[in-house]
C-alpha cells in the first residue's frame, strides 16, 4: 500500500467537473468512443484502491460543481467553479482541494483559476485518458497521486497532476490527444513527481499572486466579461478576420504569430486599426517552445511563456472593470 506523509488537516474537498475521468462506454476495450462526464465525484473517489487508508485521519469531502465534456468548458462554469474553490480554500480545516476535470481544457481551466484565487493552498487538478470504465483507467492512480501532492506540505497554488507528473498552471499543456502522458510543461519540465505515492519536487513550489481583476471574475456577471478573441497567423492569412471579429464586438485580439512573434503583412495594417479603434492586442508565439525575444512595435507582447489560450485569459481579466 502507498504511504503519504499527511500534513495536520482536517479535510481535502474533492470539486467534481466531470470529462473523460468520469466517461463511460459501453466496451471496456473503448478508449475513444465514450461519453465523458457520466459519473458523479463520490463514485470515482470510491473507485480509488486504499484511498481511505492512504488519508487516514483526514476527512474527504465531494462536491459535483458541474457535469460536462470538458471540450465544452464554458466562462459560467468556470466562475462558479472559482467561488466554490473560495469557499473551501477560506475554511481553516482544509488543506487543499483536487478537481477533476477533462483533459482538452484542463490548462486553461488551471490557468484561470491561478489567476483568480487568492490562497497559498493547493488547488490540484487531475484528469484521465482513458474512461473510468476501460480496462485500465488511469483516473484513479491519477486521482491518487494528486492527494499525495494536496498532502505534502511543500504543495503550494495551482497544479495539475497526470501520469505522475506535476505541472505548474502557467506551463502545462496538453500535447497528445491519446497517450496516457498527454501533458507536458515544455522547456519548464514538471514541478515534480509522484513516485510510488511520494512527492519529489524539482524546485520551491509558489503560490503566485492573483490577478488584480480577480474580485470581478468572482463576482461580475459573466454576460458582462469582456469578448476576447484568438487569431493565428498562418499562410496566406486574410485580414476580413480581424475586420469581422471587430465588427461583431471583440474587446481584445490575442495574436499567435509565426516564429519569433512575425505577424502576416497582410494582418499587419488592419491590426492596428483595430487597436485604434480601442481594441486590445496581445502579441504571443505559436511555437510550442520557447518565447518571444524582443517586441514588434506594434503589439504589445502577452506575458513571456503563456500559450495563446492562457493569454486569452489573461487579457480577459485585464479588460474587467
Amino acid at each position: 500500500m502507498q504511504v503519504f506523509e499527511v500534513k495536520k488537516i482536517g479535510k481535502i474537498v474533492v470539486l467534481g467537473t466531470g470529462g473523460t475521468i468520469a466517461g463511460t462506454a459501453a466496451s471496456a476495450s473503448d478508449h475513444t468512443g465514450y461519453t465523458a462526464g457520466q459519473l458523479g465525484v463520490q463514485h470515482l473517489l470510491d473507485a480509488v484502491p486504499g484511498l481511505n487508508d492512504v488519508l487516514q485521519d483526514v476527512a474527504l469531502v465531494g462536491e459535483q460543481v458541474a457535469q460536462l465534456d470538458s471540450k465544452d468548458m464554458d466562462h459560467a462554469t468556470w466562475q462558479i467553479l472559482a467561488q466554490r474553490c473560495s469557499h473551501w480554500l477560506a475554511q481553516i480545516d482544509v488543506g487543499g482541494l483536487v478537481i477533476t476535470h477533462g483533459t482538452d481544457t484542463l490548462e486553461e481551466t488551471a490557468w484561470f483559476l491561478q489567476q483568480v484565487l487568492h490562497s497559498t493552498k493547493p488547488v490540484v487538478l487531475t484528469c484521465a485518458m482513458r474512461p473510468a470504465t476501460a480496462l485500465a483507467p488511469d483516473g484513479p492512480q491519477n486521482l491518487l497521486d494528486a492527494m499525495a501532492v494536496v498532502l505534502d506540505p511543500m504543495a503550494r497554488g495551482v497544479l495539475a497532476v497526470s501520469a505522475g507528473r506535476i505541472h505548474s498552471a502557467r506551463d502545462v499543456q496538453k500535447v497528445h490527444p491519446y497517450r496516457l502522458d498527454a501533458f507536458s510543461s515544455g522547456e519548464a519540465g514538471p514541478r515534480g513527481w509522484v513516485e510510488q505515492g511520494q512527492v519529489r519536487w524539482s524546485g520551491p513550489c509558489h503560490a503566485p499572486e492573483p490577478h488584480a481583476h480577480a474580485p470581478q471574475a468572482l463576482a461580475q456577471a459573466v454576460a458582462d466579461w469582456p469578448w476576447v478573441a484568438v487569431l493565428h497567423c498562418h499562410a496566406g492569412a486574410d485580414a476580413r478576420q480581424v475586420r469581422a471579429l471587430v465588427d461583431a464586438g471583440a474587446k481584445g485580439l490575442v495574436v499567435a504569430g509565426t516564429g519569433n512573434g512575425t505577424v502576416h503583412r497582410s494582418l499587419l495594417t488592419t491590426l492596428a486599426e483595430a487597436q485604434k479603434q480601442g481594441v486590445a492586442l496581445r502579441l504571443v508565439s505559436r511555437c510550442a517552445e520557447g518565447q518571444i525575444v524582443g517586441q514588434l512595435a506594434a503589439l504589445q507582447l502577452a506575458p513571456l511563456g503563456l500559450n495563446v489560450y492562457k493569454a486569452r485569459i489573461s487579457l480577459m481579466l485585464d479588460l474587467m472593470q
